[in-house]
């Protein structure tokens, strides 16, 4: 399905960065940011348009897709429903790392993920301003710029470095969860971009994530990513994560199952 059309993809991330989100870099006006939630929840017009601009050219790529996007279910949660259907899905987050974009630093990415029946099949992580290109196949390995990416494992005794949800994106359940984290050898820190988390996991520059929210246009490509460069997930009951939710939370990635079991073990309130 996917195969002969990754660089057609990676053409298109680069034609819709180059057009919509580059040219507003540091350039964007007050009023072209808003607010969605609160304050940590921002959408800008470059979000927007990218978001439009994708999902014209990834439908024509492949006729009888559809595209479910941050933007387009804040307008219309209906969308998200596409998840569960039988047409290919396109899941996009035309910026990842809003505040950052916002804030005019480096750390943001685009998003885009194939999915079929709850299946996540290809992915691409894409973050313009650094010049890096992620991208996953099922069963195909992951590769950054060209280069197969592995994410090792964790030294041994060294201490575990672990990116989590914003407190803001938490329930009081869900902070007790990760405060399991606060031990002896574990670092944890909050996240920024989840797209680059993931990278940094699959690159072996950090060694989990932790995260309280499910929605797919944070985690699809990241997910696959994570797995084709030899890591793991699983939710706090120990369970893969459903793309399509009701997933128990926290969930966690890692570079490896034993780093998996270790992290799940403690945001359960034991410790391995």
């Amino acid at each position: 399905m996917i195969d002969d059309k990754l660089s057609d993809v990676e053409e298109a991330l680069r034609k819709a960065a180059a057009a919509e989100i580059l040219p507003r870099y540091r350039q964007l006006a007050a009023h072209e940011i808003v607010e969605k939630t609160g304050p940590h929840d921002l959408v800008t017009i470059a979000d927007r348009q990218a978001e439009e601009h994708l999902t014209a050219s990834l439908t024509r790529l492949l006729p009888g897709s559809v595209v479910v996007g941050e933007e387009a279910v804040h307008e219309d949660p209906a969308v998200y429903e596409a998840l569960r259907g039988d047409a290919p899905v396109w899941i996009v987050d035309p910026v990842d790392g809003t505040r950052q974009f916002v804030r005019g630093e480096a750390g943001f990415c685009t998003l885009v993920a194939l999915a079929h029946r709850g299946d996540v099949l290809a992915s691409w992580t894409y973050a313009p301003v650094l010049d890096e290109l992620a991208v996953a196949v099922r069963g195909g390995g992951a590769r950054l710029n060209g280069e197969v990416l592995r994410a090792g494992v964790p030294g041994t005794g060294a201490t575990l470095r672990v990116a989590t949800s914003h407190p803001d994106f938490t329930t009081e359940r869900q902070k007790a969860a990760l405060l399991g984290l606060n031990v002896k050898g574990v670092e944890a820190r909050p996240c920024g971009s989840a797209g680059l988390e993931y990278l940094a996991v699959a690159r072996g520059d950090l060694d989990a994530v932790a995260f309280s929210w499910e929605l797919a246009w944070d985690h699809a490509a990241g997910l696959l990513l994570v797995e084709e460069a030899g890591g793991s997930h699983a939710t706090v009951e120990g369970e893969r994560f459903r793309l399509t939710g009701g997933n128990a939370l926290p969930f966690t990635a890692a570079r490896d199952a034993a780093t998996v079991a270790r992290v799940v073990a403690l945001l359960g309130g034991g410790a391995v």
